[in-house]
Parts: structure tokens; C-alpha cells; sequence
């Protein structure tokens, strides 16, 4: 047997009044979902845990089975271990947007989707008038990058920037939860001012500003921890041998490393709307054929539903049905062996908040020979009336493969 989740990061969202009162997925032209939810049993997952942050660290790998009570440190770590950081002794490690403020406000989380190579050009700046044998940056994907700071006090309080679009940023500065982690917030908030006195001189923001496009002006951390402890998917799953994790995002990757997941590079994904889709798909297909277990992320939705642009979170949705979800479809169609499929969000990212909510999400599991339950369309609203019902982040997986 193989197995491959599909997993259309922030796609679920709520009711909304332009689209008379539907869901997007309701909306939506995705006649390859819906026919997998017509093959498949239905329900709705709750991939947030009680007390846990609505972020894809934590949705992510509860779908992927981790209790978040043993092993969440943050989206730091993950992202540490995605771009091949071996974390230290008494590392503390932090996702490190590169952001837009204007004026008093937090424009936008991402820079205005600042490039990889703008951002490493930022990066090493930062490196050179900030690191020293405590503090160092590390280069990521586009606008997420990583802190680790030797000797930091993870027990901080630091706003994720995509919960904050057009909000204040002064406010919203790192505090400290104790005592003893008032030096890490101090050094945290010292680092983020001399940013935004560094960043604008550089030649990349000086070339954004005139071409229009919103300059790289501020560093923002978020997120601390230390390396986690993850048993490898192959160790409690016995019936995955090995198995592959296709994502343009480091957090996923991170995720997938821990997990003991190879990763698998595809040429021209983006995690934005202009992603290859395609090749994602053929990826994910090639994988199949050696692998037990695929995790095929796309990120495209979740950035769209952060903009707050309906219309293009749509298209992304439609897209993924079409360039992905279809051919996944009749490739498993025609294995030699039997592939089950699984699809879903991680979470909502509803275009009318502009960032993630911890909303249950429909999901899907299709397995080869197995009797469907009465669902024909995917959307919050019929899987809801699946044969799962509602069910328990950490009890998918076993689900999905048992």
C-alpha cells in the first residue's frame, strides 16, 4: 500500500458575503476534490490542540501524528533543522521575518514577497553589522529566515507578524514572561531597531523603493525554541518504510527532516500563487513509485488568504483541483499498487481575517476497495456530515494508514 496526504495549506475558509454567503471550497470549481470526496470518507479535523498557536507548526505535525505537549518548540527549530542548522548546546532558535512597516504600522508580513536572492544579499548585511558569538542570522525561502541566539530564554512573548497586518508595531515589540528572559527580550527588541536603521540603506531596499515595491525595512523574530524531540514517522509507523515530503517552505522541510522524511526539491516552487504546481504533482508521482509515504504541502492558498485577496485564493484553490489533485488521481488510478489519498487544509486562513484561525478543517481520506460514505462535494460544510465526523488531530494519521 502507499499513501500520499495533499495538504492546501490555509485553504479553508468561512462563509463569505461576496460569494453569497459560500465557503470558497463551495465556490470553488474543483470537480477533481470533489470526486475524491465522493470515492473517499469525510470529516472534520481539529489540527490545533487547546493552548497551542494557530500556526502551521503546529497543524502540520499534529497531522503528521506529534503530540504538541512533547515536542513543540516553535517554527525556529523546524526551520533550523530545513536549511541544515545543526542546532547547538543552549541554541535558542526564532523564524525571522524580513518585513514591511510603514510609518507606526506592519504593512505587510513578507516584505512584499521579497526574493530568495534579495533576501540573502539582506541576510549577510545583517550578519555583518549585528552577529557576534551570541547572535547569528541564517538565509531561508523569500522573506523567512532564522535567529539563533547561544544562550537565549525562549520563555518570550513575540507576535507572529502575519496575525498583525496593519496593526502597530511598537506595541507589539518582544516581552518577557519572567524575569529571567528579560535579557533575551531586551537583546531581541535591540536587534530589531538597529535593523530598521541598517536595512533601508542597502542597495536591494534603495532598488524596491524606486521600482515601487515595498522595501525589506525590519527584521521581525517570532517563535523561539529549542530542538525538539521527534521520533521518526518510520519508528511509529511501522507499515512506512521510508517516505518523501515535497514542500517551497523551510518549516515543512524542518518538519519533514525531524520526521525522518527525505526531501524532494522541484524547480520553480515558489510557496506563492506562481508555484509549479504541475511539477510539484509529477514530483510527488515519482516519489510513489519508490517511496511508502508522500507529503505534498502547497503553500499558495495561505499566502492569498494573508493578503486578504479572495478572488486570487480561489485561483489557487482551483489549481491545486486541476494541476494537482487530477493528476495525482489517475496516476493512482493506474498503480500497480494500491494508493490511498488524503486531502486537506492545515488550517483556515479566511481572506476576511488575514490570518489563520483554529477552526476545525474538511478533510478527506480516499483508500482503494473501501465503501465511501454519502459526501459528494468537499467543502466545510458536507464533510462535516462524513463518516468521521469530527475528529481528533493526532487521530488522523493512524486513520489514514490503518
Amino acid at each position: 500500500m502507499k499513501y500520499i496526504i495533499i495538504l492546501a495549506d490555509g485553504s479553508a475558509d468561512r462563509h463569505c458575503e461576496e460569494l453569497g454567503g459560500k465557503t470558497l471550497y463551495q465556490y470553488a470549481c474543483v470537480p477533481n476534490i470533489d470526486r475524491l470526496a465522493s470515492r473517499g470518507r469525510c470529516g472534520m479535523l481539529r489540527t490545533i490542540p487547546d493552548g497551542f498557536p494557530a500556526g502551521s507548526e503546529v497543524a502540520n505535525s499534529t497531522i503528521l501524528g506529534y503530540d504538541q505537549r512533547v515536542v513543540y518548540q516553535g517554527r525556529g527549530v523546524l526551520e533550523a533543522a530545513s536549511i541544515g542548522y545543526e542546532m547547538q548546546p543552549g541554541d535558542m532558535a526564532m523564524r525571522c521575518n524580513l518585513v514591511c512597516l510603514e510609518g507606526d504600522i506592519i504593512k505587510n508580513h513578507s516584505a512584499g514577497h521579497i526574493s530568495t536572492d534579495e533576501s540573502r544579499q539582506l541576510i549577510d548585511y545583517l550578519n555583518d553589522e549585528l552577529s557576534d558569538a551570541r547572535v547569528r542570522f541564517y538565509t531561508g525561502v523569500q522573506y523567512r529566515h532564522l535567529l539563533v541566539v547561544n544562550g537565549g530564554n525562549a520563555d518570550i512573548e513575540a507576535t507572529p507578524p502575519h496575525d498583525v497586518p496593519l496593526q502597530a508595531w511598537r506595541p507589539l515589540l518582544v516581552s518577557a514572561r519572567n524575569a529571567e528572559a528579560e535579557p533575551t527580550a531586551r537583546l531581541l527588541n535591540d536587534l530589531i531597531l538597529k535593523s530598521q536603521k541598517l536595512l533601508p540603506r542597502h542597495p536591494v531596499n534603495i532598488s524596491r523603493v524606486a521600482s515601487g515595491k515595498d522595501p525589506a525595512n525590519s527584521i521581525w523574530p517570532w517563535s523561539a525554541g529549542y530542538r525538539p524531540n521527534m521520533a521518526r514517522i518510520t519508528e511509529r509507523f511501522p507499515q512506512i518504510k521510508s517516505g518523501a515530503v515535497i514542500s517551497a517552505v523551510d518549516l515543512i522541510r524542518g518538519i519533514g527532516r525531524y520526521a525522518g522524511l527525505r526531501n524532494i526539491t522541484v524547480e520553480g516552487a515558489t510557496g506563492l500563487s506562481d508555484t509549479n504546481y504541475a511539477g510539484k504533482a509529477q514530483a510527488a508521482i515519482d516519489a510513489l513509485r519508490t517511496d511508502d509515504f508522500v507529503y505534498l504541502h502547497i503553500e499558495a492558498p495561505d499566502e492569498a488568504g494573508h493578503e486578504g485577496d479572495l478572488a486570487l485564493k480561489l485561483r489557487t484553490i482551483e489549481d491545486i483541483d486541476s494541476k494537482v489533485v487530477a493528476p495525482v488521481i489517475a496516476a493512482a488510478d493506474v498503480s500497480d499498487v494500491p494508493v490511498c489519498i488524503a486531502f486537506l487544509p492545515d488550517h483556515p486562513t479566511p481572506c476576511a481575517v488575514r490570518t489563520h484561525t483554529n477552526d476545525p478543517v474538511p478533510f478527506v481520506i480516499y483508500k482503494p476497495g473501501q465503501s465511501a460514505d454519502e459526501v459528494r462535494a468537499f467543502d466545510e460544510d458536507s464533510c462535516r456530515q462524513g463518516a468521521y465526523g469530527v475528529m481528533d488531530g493526532l487521530d488522523f494519521l493512524p486513520a489514514f494508514l490503518n
